[in-house]
């Protein structure tokens, strides 16, 4: 079966003066399918989101959202998407009624009162409808930034972050909202900085480091990659050093030690290595045990191990050069 990209981008490449935010983006989303975008802090996330919603014009590289030319067919591709930025795009001084009424009129929608109530009953915002947004929760006015995106059923939706800073109640109906959009066909782009709710969300993943895609795949094809984690809880601070010495052999990677909860844990880049096997090594080291466990790698493993984690983009940095969060909504009007 032929699997058609809603997103498909080839040799995205975008320079701010000196520096490359990125150099050289390929990325293929398939239709109907959750794509977590995920890398450290500056790693080309939100520049690749900017260019890929026309808020942005590559300086190479080329790509197709929703069927059409990124840049030759700018004005069709903003008329399938939809976009959720990192900045709320309602206005405070409007009711969350208003504002939704405003964005389907600027939008053309037919029935825009209908469409507008209809939002505000779906992401439970009924009985606020009429304050105004300024006064909402975050998680209110995050849910109202949702509902402005999708006032006109935008076949591609882009969501930068879209829970940041939501107690863990708000961000629960937040993914509820996007299972429900998967569930009616809308493809989603998900920039997220919770690995919680990629693994929970994505279908796929792709992972930026340094401007580029470096990984991609589903949440269990990544952690295969990644080995599972070690850790000892040992009887005393002495002894960490005795039980980091003894996973940095058996796992091939750097050991991280908490020293207030006595514990040493390293990824394993040995995908035979079993628990029984630690213990035995522990015990030989003459290390002091008091717990040991081989868990499955996380997402957060995986991130940690692929990406380095540093949160220093280098050469690829978004930050500070235009890359940044700002009102996208508003500037996506056709």
């Amino acid at each position: 079966m032929t699997t058609t990209y809603a997103v498909l981008s080839e040799g995205l490449e975008k320079r701010f003066g000196a520096v490359r935010a990125l150099r050289g983006l390929d990325l293929a989303v398939a239709e109907g399918t959750v794509c977590g975008l995920l890398g450290p802090n500056g790693a080309g996330k939100t520049t690749a989101v900017r260019l890929l919603t026309t808020l942005l014009r590559p300086d190479a590289g080329s790509a197709r959202v929703a069927g059409h030319d990124l840049v030759r067919e700018a004005a069709a591709v903003r008329r399938r998407i939809g976009v959720t930025g990192q900045d709320a795009s309602v206005d405070g001084d409007l009711t969350g009624r208003q504002n939704l009424r405003l964005f389907a009129r600027l939008h053309r929608v037919r029935r825009a009162a209908a469409r507008a109530d209809e939002l505000l009953d779906r992401f439970g915002l009924a009985e606020a409808a009429d304050r105004p947004a300024a006064t909402l929760s975050g998680g209110q006015r995050r849910r109202l930034d949702l509902a402005a995106s999708l006032v006109r059923r935008p076949e591609v939706l882009f969501l930068d972050e879209p829970t940041t800073g939501l107690d863990p109640a708000s961000r629960n109906r937040i993914w509820d909202a996007v299972r429900a959009l998967k569930a009616e066909g809308t493809t989603v782009l998900l920039t997220t900085q919770y690995l919680e709710e990629a693994d929970r969300l994505a279908d796929d993943i792709a992972l930026v480091d340094r401007g580029r895609v470096a990984h991609t795949g589903s949440p269990a094809e990544l952690k295969a990659l990644v080995g599972a984690y070690a850790e000892a809880v040992v009887a005393d601070a002495d002894a960490l050093v005795r039980a980091a010495a003894v996973l940095d052999r058996l796992t091939g990677s750097e050991p991280v030690l908490d020293h207030e909860r006595r514990t040493a844990g390293a990824v394993s880049t040995d995908p035979t290595l079993t628990l029984p096997r630690l213990v035995r090594e522990l015990d030989a080291a003459g290390v002091p045990l008091v717990d040991a466990g081989l868990r499955p790698p996380s997402l957060d493993d995986v991130f940690l191990r692929l990406t380095g984690g540093d949160g220093d983009g280098g050469e690829g940095s978004d930050e500070g050069n235009g890359g940044g969060g700002s009102d996208d909504s508003k500037e996506l009007v056709a």
